[in-house]
């Protein structure tokens, strides 16, 4: 049996990036905790700033490019993600909305997840729940209930430090106790139970 995967998603536009850092070590948190509960995870980082044009060219033609296809599979077959944005406006980014914008709808769903941000000001740390909550709510992602913003100041603080712990404690409780369930392919039949067309008409 595979380790099961964790999804590390990050928008960060700058080299080096805060939001790539945050991503790090929510992801570094989570595994600890599954070391805790005797699990181990794999996790596959997502950078979105080299998908950027991929991204938007796919918005507009619908045809994903190689890259962003292998990145979107990641995502959805993961068993959690770990999603972090820079916050512009009090909102996520435009890089970070249009990755998920670009994955088909319900695709997400019930798939644990943990959010992070990061900002200049904490006056920024409104966008968890403001802006992040409510979109993967309607993605129906199975959100963990700390969310980790990161201001300038806080970086080598105690207080985010515990802050990314309990995030990444939580992330891994969910992943042990509500495993993401996958529905059935009502289409993906096997073997003997595969019935064609014609077996149905000659049972009618």
């Amino acid at each position: 049996m595979t380790n099961p995967r964790i999804a590390v998603v990050s928008a960060g536009l700058g080299e080096p990036s805060s939001t790539k850092l945050l991503a790090d070590r929510l992801r570094d948190a989570t595994m600890t905790a599954l070391t805790a509960h005797g699990q181990h995870a794999e996790p596959v980082d997502i950078v979105l700033r080299p998908l950027a044009q991929d991204i938007a060219s796919h918005m507009l033609t619908h045809n994903p490019s190689e890259a962003l296809d292998a990145a979107i599979k990641e995502v959805v077959d993961a068993e959690a993600i770990i999603a972090v944005t820079p916050t512009f406006n009090m909102s996520y980014s435009g890089l970070f909305k249009s990755f998920f914008d670009v994955i088909e709808e319900g695709q997400l769903a019930s798939i644990p997840t943990a959010l992070g941000a990061t900002g200049g000001s904490a006056r920024h740390s409104m966008v968890m729940d403001t802006a992040m909550r409510p979109m993967f709510s309607y993605l129906k992602a199975q959100v963990v209930p700390t969310g980790v913003f990161a201001a300038s100041e806080d970086w080598g603080a105690s207080g985010l430090d515990r802050r990314i712990a309990r995030e990444g404690q939580e992330l891994a409780d969910l992943m042990v106790a509500m495993p993401r369930r996958r529905e059935a392919d009502p289409f993906d039949v096997e073997g003997d139970a595969f019935v064609s067309f014609e077996q149905m008409l000659g049972h009618a």
